[in-house]
């Protein structure tokens, strides 16, 4: 079993808590929460935690915590912080490159290892990242089992 988290965009946490739960995960095509979002396995927490010691330097203990939108006995909706998303929008191949590689090398923490898949999953929350600024909208990620 695991936890799948889909990620998506949204005007404010009040439309971010209507979120269809009563789909199923091959259902949630991205329309219905927002602008094309994206599924992971990887926890938001993470994802935060990526963008913000390898792209922002910040250290990984000043990491902000995640805002819970709702909490439900079959699923919880979390806002990820704006600094998460927006400083990938201005940021070239290079910078993309080193944050994958010092995430790679950041002891103690969760989430893919391997420069490369790193690397990859950074250039689709760049993609993400543009799609919300240019939708106005801020990051949010539905958690079920």
């Amino acid at each position: 079993m695991g936890v799948t988290y889909k990620y998506f965009g949204a005007p404010n946490s009040a439309t971010a808590a209507q979120v269809p739960i009563s789909m199923r995960p091959e259902e949630l095509g991205g329309d219905e929460l927002g602008m094309g979002g994206m599924f992971t396995k990887i926890k938001p927490e993470t994802i935060a935690a990526m963008v913000l010691t390898g792209i922002q330097g910040m250290p990984l203990h000043k990491v902000p915590p995640l805002e819970l939108v709702v909490l439900h006995p079959d699923y919880a909706v979390v806002k990820l912080p704006m600094t998460v998303v927006d400083p990938l929008r201005g940021i070239g191949e290079e910078s993309v490159g080193a944050a994958a590689f010092i995430w790679s090398t950041v002891p103690d923490r969760g989430g893919p290892q391997d420069a490369f898949n790193v690397y990859q999953l950074l250039h689709e929350w760049q993609d993400f990242s543009h799609r919300l600024h240019e939708a106005g909208h801020q990051p949010y990620c539905l958690v079920w089992p």
